[in-house]
């Protein structure tokens, strides 16, 4: 394969094409089956099978460009700006019962999971740090590659807890509700009945690459979805739309970040990949015990349904995490907000605390 024939990512087009094609068999495999999720999901563990297992593509592992996916993503912020209700001032003013808990939350969270990492993992303490960060994925690997921390463990544990939360959490409530999430459960994404007009793509397509592009500008934290999300909001508010993107691009935006997850389990070594799998387990089980606790208590002062609760405090990626609220037509607008004021305090939390790290490690 000449340099001619590569992309830029420096993948070879054949082999983001059979890795494409790998994702969307596990995709319809998991739809088919009526699993959660089904084209996320299912693309996703295809994809990282293959990966982790060692499978050479044309001479090559499993790869996409990472970055294609983001291209995507503003169709999940678009699709949850539709989702607005009318009376959103008057929820919202309810939500700062579980916005303050958070701000407890994500710290105790954090402290929880670095005395984990160091007592069962016997990790280094920048390394277990900045692993236990409970949001934030991409400044946690930054802030801990300058540290010094081991950036292949931190890349594990911070894609792992990301992994465990996507798989875990609808998996969960479809076994709990008797139905499944996403595609598979039959269900409308908001404003799927409204006819998508010529107008509507417009004011749509908009919403997502000005979103995008002003919040990157403003440095929203992730300005991939709250950008579009906050202009298809002030859309459909103001009467500009009432319609929301059609279902099967929200299925294609699923196929396409799910690949893209399952790629990265390329080249990770099988004995550190499992004590990682074993530390990230029980980070993730623990906080999303403490989630359901907070979800229990606070369920009726702020006048969202438990699942929605947990779904809001679940140290899972922001994108994922809102598909699941939308599939299961919970508010997608709740959870997405919490997960902004998440990632914020994750990053805060975190520089305010490493410089209380023991030396010795250094």
């Amino acid at each position: 394969m000449t340099d001619r024939m590569r992309l830029t990512s420096g993948i070879a087009p054949r082999v983001i094409l059979a890795t494409y094609a790998l994702g969307a068999v596990g995709g319809v495999i998991f739809t088919v089956f009526g699993l959660p999720l089904g084209m996320l999901l299912g693309s996703l563990f295809a994809v990282a099978a293959a990966a982790s297992r060692g499978l050479r593509i044309f001479g090559a592992p499993p790869a996409v460009p990472q970055s294609w996916r983001y291209a995507l993503m503003p169709v999940i912020g678009v699709a949850i700006g539709g989702s607005f209700p009318t009376d959103f001032l008057e929820q919202a003013a309810r939500w700062w019962f579980t916005l303050a808990a958070l701000v407890i939350f994500v710290p105790v969270a954090h402290g929880l999971a670095y005395w984990l990492y160091r007592h069962f993992g016997r990790l280094d303490a920048r390394t277990a740090f900045f692993s236990a960060m409970p949001g934030g994925f991409l400044e946690a690997l930054e802030m801990g590659d300058k540290a010094g921390a081991d950036v292949a463990m931190l890349l594990m544990l911070q894609f792992l807890r990301l992994i465990l939360c996507i798989v875990l959490v609808p998996v969960a409530f479809a076994l709990v509700a008797g139905k499944g999430a996403g595609s598979s459960a039959g269900l409308e994404w908001p404003g799927a009945e409204v006819p998508l007009l010529a107008a509507d793509l417009v004011v749509l397509a908009g919403a997502g690459v000005l979103g995008w592009w002003g919040a990157h500008k403003l440095r929203f934290p992730a300005a991939v979805l709250s950008g579009p999300l906050l202009l298809s909001a002030l859309a459909h508010v103001t009467g500009l739309t009432s319609a929301t993107p059609p279902g099967w691009l929200i299925l294609i935006t699923q196929w396409i970040v799910g690949t893209a997850l399952g790629s990265r389990f390329a080249g990770f070594q099988s004995h550190r990949m499992w004590l990682a799998l074993k530390l990230s387990a029980l980070n993730v089980a623990l906080v999303l015990a403490i989630a359901a606790l907070c979800a229990l208590a606070l369920s009726g002062p702020v006048g969202e349904p438990v699942p929605a609760i947990i779904l809001a405090f679940a140290p899972g990626g922001i994108t994922e995490m809102s598909l699941v609220a939308l599939s299961l037509q919970m508010s997608a607008v709740y959870v997405t907000m919490h997960h902004l004021l998440r990632i914020v305090l994750a990053v805060v939390a975190a520089r305010l605390g490493m410089g209380l790290l023991p030396q010795e490690d250094t």
